[in-house]
């Protein structure tokens, strides 16, 4: 008897066999589009609950210990306020009796003097001594160090470490001036020397962060500009001019309305040396505001002057933003 064999021919077990199986076979593996999105959103979102919760912390602390005091400032700036009794809305009763004190026009007049030789003194001195350290071939890391450690000493301390130095009878500066048989100079204790010496104070106390910056731009100037211009013929000068202020322009625009803003909130120089004098001739707007809060106990008028430094204040400030401001 003749046996008939039966051949059974499988399917293919490809990876497109699934998919040959068609959407209603049972032996294919379930299509990507039926996977759970549940886990990855959940991950997702415990990530931005995490990072808007830091967030929050922060906003926080900002409306606190900044934004509050700021809004507050305003608010009493018209009002008669005295600590434990009701405050009572006066307009601008503060402001006119602000412009009206004598003191106004000295504090106004000392602060933007102060600023314009702080400018000067201070724009030149640290722009120099970045232009030295980066021609230097040995002891670059040490020198560093050595500009950068005044501004590692606290300012109350540094300004007590100058107001020795400045002393007029034993001062470490009239005592270097008689070795040099010089004639000595009164210092912080003369109307038309005050003003000069806190600036030398405050520029030596806060130049350090300024050279570094100014030295981390020099060095990004690329060495063939400097290369070309030795080639033809231009000097030291020359060079300086045509090749590192051009090239650094933005920086040194910069660093200077940064400095405008900080020199215009000098406080703790003429709080700590002078106290204000001789003769009214340090006085500066951030303490006179300390005198009308702290000394004559008007908040009112503390805040009225606190305000209009705000408002110049904001006005550099929107300039600095705009000129930093970069386009998408």
């Amino acid at each position: 008897m003749k046996t008939t064999r039966t051949q059974t021919v499988h399917a293919p077990r490809g990876p497109d066999a699934g998919a040959a199986a068609g959407p209603s076979g049972g032996s294919g593996p379930p299509s990507a589009g039926r996977r759970p999105v549940a886990r990855p959103f959940r991950r997702a979102l415990s990530h931005q609950v995490r990072a808007y919760g830091f967030l929050i912390g922060g906003l926080i602390c900002f409306a606190l210990f900044s934004w509050y005091p700021a809004i507050r400032a305003v608010i009493i700036a018209f009002q008669k306020y005295t600590p434990g009794a009701d405050p009572e809305w006066v307009g601008t009763a503060n402001f006119t009796h602000v412009f009206q004190d004598p003191e106004f026009g000295t504090a106004w007049r000392n602060t933007l003097t102060f600023t314009l030789i702080a400018l000067l003194i201070g724009f030149a001195v640290p722009f120099v001594m970045a232009l030295v350290l980066n021609e230097l071939r040995h002891a670059k890391s040490f020198f560093r160090v050595v500009v950068y450690l005044p501004v590692m000493i606290p300012p109350v301390v540094s300004a007590l470490l100058w107001k020795w130095f400045y002393d007029p009878g034993a001062g470490l500066a009239n005592e270097g001036l008689r070795l040099l048989h010089l004639p000595t100079s009164n210092w912080t204790n003369g109307a038309d020397t005050a003003l000069l010496s806190l600036v030398i104070v405050a520029t030596w106390a806060n130049m350090g962060g300024t050279v570094l910056i100014y030295l981390a731009a020099l060095q990004g100037i690329p060495g063939e500009l400097y290369e070309a211009a030795e080639l033809d013929g231009a000097s030291l000068w020359q060079r300086v001019r045509h090749v590192t202020v051009p090239q650094t322009r933005f920086i040194i625009l910069m660093l200077m309305l940064l400095q405008i803003i900080a020199t215009m909130q000098v406080f703790t120089e003429p709080f700590v040396i002078t106290g204000g004098g001789p003769e009214s001739s340090t006085v500066t707007i951030l303490y006179l505001i300390y005198k009308y809060a702290f000394l004559y106990n008007d908040f009112g008028g503390a805040c009225a002057l606190s305000v209009m430094l705000l408002i110049v204040l904001s006005l550099f400030s929107a300039l600095y933003l705009r000129l930093t401001r970069t386009d998408d």
